[in-house]
């Protein structure tokens, strides 16, 4: 197997390092003091505009549409894009600088891969420009959403509208000022097959009825400018056209969407995680406490040693999971994304666990990304759905495999000792 990235890549991460290191790096004290800003909340940081000028004219944008998309996507494969999204996860908001951000990546794989022509025009143009921000609106507060199959928002056909009533939240980016469109999933026919009872449809967020509740916190943290809503769905009439694909896709939809976001949240979470290995080796060296550096000490070096190794691993399962979806498509390689799934956020969780503690209380603080980075592992843990229901769903797959393997008496299954 060969592990070096082809010039293609090399080429673009060069330049991709370079805009990091001239641009991003420098502004992260600037865009962390204007979101913590209480009189700032809920407005989008100046910076972060100004530098997505910068990424498109240096042509670094939308790299995230693997190259099967077509005429949306720059070239990359989901192999290629790899590496790029672990550089840009080593400083996480600048995904949005170079218009590759969650939710909107995902969203507009939606509408490049599903979305009617008008609704490309509509909505995924002004999208892949980067001019407005969206939502996706699939999780629910009164039902348990890691089963998507409870979902009870409806969807009801009435003349040429369908008519939206139900609740939301966890709906991710709603606060964004640039934001304008939500893809929300409902039920559309309770009595048909479970897997064919739900659709996606685009509601603009200035639709009548579409109230949104309240910001929802994240460990006392509102994170402005995107956040976190709960919605309200009071009669919200938008036009037929309006449905993605087709009534009862909704499942279809989600599937070829969730896909490619989760490996690309697990190269986020290597990024994080090298990010802060590297801040604390640095750190490691530079302290002195009790008359030797920190770096000198066993458990010091154990934790750094770890983390090297926890590193190396997901970044290789990563690309194995990336070479699996650009072969088989996301369904070929749905083990290996349950397994990047498990595995990446707990990584950067583990990792600004090792951090925090070799930092000190600089470690906690605003002063350094690890705090951040923290709370984002372990939202990811949660968000993308719980770590019980991929180790759930990879455990089946791996039994159900060692059981063909017993079946056709192949794989050393069968004990004949004693």
């Amino acid at each position: 197997m060969d592990f070096d990235y082809s010039p293609k890549v090399l080429e673009a991460k060069e330049r991709l390092e370079a805009f990091m290191d001239e641009n991003v790096y420098p502004a992260e004290r600037e865009h962390h003091d204007f979101v913590m800003n209480s009189d700032n909340l809920w407005k989008q940081p100046p910076v972060v505009e100004a530098l997505k000028d910068k990424a498109r004219e240096a042509g670094i944008w939308n790299w995230f549409l693997p190259a099967e998309y077509g005429e949306w996507s720059p070239g990359f494969t989901n192999l290629e894009f790899a590496p790029l999204a672990e550089v840009m996860g080593r400083v996480p908001w600048s995904f949005e600088v170079f218009n590759c951000s969650a939710p909107d990546r995902g969203n507009m794989e939606v509408l490049a891969r599903f979305g009617s022509a008008e609704q490309q025009d509509q909505w995924l143009r002004p999208l892949l420009e980067g001019r407005i921000r969206s939502t996706y609106a699939m999780t629910e507060p009164q039902v348990a959403s890691s089963d998507a199959t409870n979902m009870q928002l409806t969807i009801e056909r009435d003349g040429n509208e369908w008519v939206l009533n139900g609740r939301k939240w966890w709906s991710s980016n709603i606060m964004h000022p640039l934001n304008e469109i939500l893809i929300t999933m409902g039920v559309t026919d309770p009595g048909a097959p479970r897997h064919r009872q739900h659709s996606m449809v685009l509601v603009p967020k200035d639709t009548p009825g579409l109230e949104v509740v309240r910001a929802v916190e994240v460990f006392g943290n509102y994170h402005s400018p995107s956040g976190h809503g709960e919605l309200k769905y009071t009669d919200v009439r938008v036009p037929v056209d309006n449905i993605i694909l087709g009534e009862g896709e909704g499942f279809t939809i989600a599937q070829g969407r969730l896909g490619p976001g989760r490996f690309q949240y697990a190269m986020t979470n290597v990024g994080m995680a090298q990010r802060m290995l590297d801040l604390m080796c640095a750190r490691a060296d530079q302290r002195e406490p009790f008359g030797r550096k920190i770096s000198e000490r066993s458990s010091v070096r154990q934790d750094i040693a770890r983390a090297r190794c926890s590193i190396e691993q997901a970044r290789l399962l990563v690309l194995k999971a990336a070479a699996e979806m650009d072969k088989s498509g996301a369904k070929g390689a749905r083990d290996y994304i349950s397994m990047v799934k498990i595995i990446g956020p707990k990584l950067a969780h583990d990792v600004a666990e090792r951090a925090m503690q070799i930092f000190g209380g600089k470690g906690v603080s605003g002063d350094t990304p690890i705090a951040d980075m923290y709370v984002t592992g372990r939202l990811m843990r949660i968000a993308d759905g719980p770590d019980e229901v991929h180790m759930n769903q990879l455990a089946k797959f791996t039994m159900g495999q060692v059981e063909m393997q017993r079946q056709a008496g192949t794989g050393g299954i069968e004990w004949h000792g004693d």
